[in-house]
């Protein structure tokens, strides 16, 4: 399944929608309010039908074929498929080779060359950071002017757990979306670590939706990066360096996780401030982020006076 929210032209109310196989959406928080009795969760949270786990899931299933009035995917204003989540959003660092490898070509023109890591580099990302797969990304040139392009695959947790094994991890797995740790190389180097420089306001854009894990093999999908249709990154989930069980295990280690809580695992070559010359994103550019067998995002970056 392909689980949305979105907005109406008319209101701000979130609802939660299904994405059908003719490109149709069917409005759950429509349907929510002339069901006797109620669903088994609040159709205008992606984190309370996470959090109602199975049989909610369940629920939705039976309405792929239900008959309500077809609303276009294009007349919809599609949010991240969780607009604000609880907690700020978990990212991995250097999880694919051939990232680390051209990182480290600029790295030691600075003299500052690194190993290989033995474990999961961790940082993460504000929830004020989190936008729409549609929206502009804001670009103030007062704060950085070396904003850069990371397209990665995001796990969405269904299960809260700790000390997970990693055997069992993917049991913890609700399902995957597109996302893009939009980064200010300045900040990330100004302030010798990496949290500043990947929490501007705007800087996560994500979606278009969530599709559930009996979908998906996340071990081997195509993910792509344009900048003005010029494609900057592709590569393919099949070369991760830690891979998501190991991801979710080493995480959960004395840490509790949560249902609804975001991984995103990474970024491959191809970004930006590798290049040479350096390229960054300038206002008008347009930003599409896609992964093969999910969807696409499209975001325009939007300069600030």
């Amino acid at each position: 399944m392909r689980l949305l929210t979105f907005t109406l032209s008319f209101d701000a109310v979130h609802r939660l929608g299904l994405l059908r196989p003719d490109g149709q959406v069917f409005d759950l928080w429509e349907h929510a309010r002339e069901l006797s009795p109620a669903l088994p969760f609040d159709a205008g949270s992606m984190l309370s039908l996470i959090e109602a786990g199975p049989v909610a899931l369940a629920h939705v299933a039976n309405l792929v074929c239900a008959p309500s009035p077809p609303l276009p995917l294009g007349s919809l204003h599609v949010l991240a498929p969780v607009p604000r989540p609880r907690k700020n959003v978990f990212c991995v660092g250097w999880n694919y080779l051939e990232h680390f490898e051209e990182g480290e070509r600029v790295r030691r023109q600075r003299g500052q060359a690194s190993d290989l890591p033995k474990h999961p580099v961790f940082f993460t990302k504000t929830p004020t950071a989190v936008t729409g797969p549609n929206d502009p990304i804001p670009l103030d040139p007062s704060v950085s002017d070396k904003i850069d392009w990371e397209v990665e695959l995001a796990v969405v947790l269904g299960r809260g757990g700790k000390n997970i094994r990693e055997e069992e991890a993917l049991d913890y797995v609700f399902g995957y979306t597109v996302l893009n740790d939009v980064s200010a190389r300045d900040l990330q180097r100004k302030h010798v670590q990496w949290f500043k420089g990947k929490s501007l306001d705007g800087s996560c854009p994500m979606g278009p939706w969530i599709v559930t894990k009996d979908e998906i093999n996340p071990d081997e999908l195509r993910v792509i990066t344009r900048v003005n249709g010029v494609i900057k990154q592709d590569s393919n989930t099949k070369h991760f360096y830690f891979k998501i069980p190991r991801l979710i295990a080493e995480l959960s280690q004395g840490m509790t996780l949560e249902p609804g809580d975001i991984i995103s695992t990474g970024t491959p070559e191809g970004t930006g401030f590798a290049r040479t010359p350096a390229e960054y994103l300038k206002p008008g550019d347009v930003l599409e982020t896609e992964i093969v067998g999910i969807g696409a995002m499209r975001n325009e970056i939007r300069g600030l006076p």
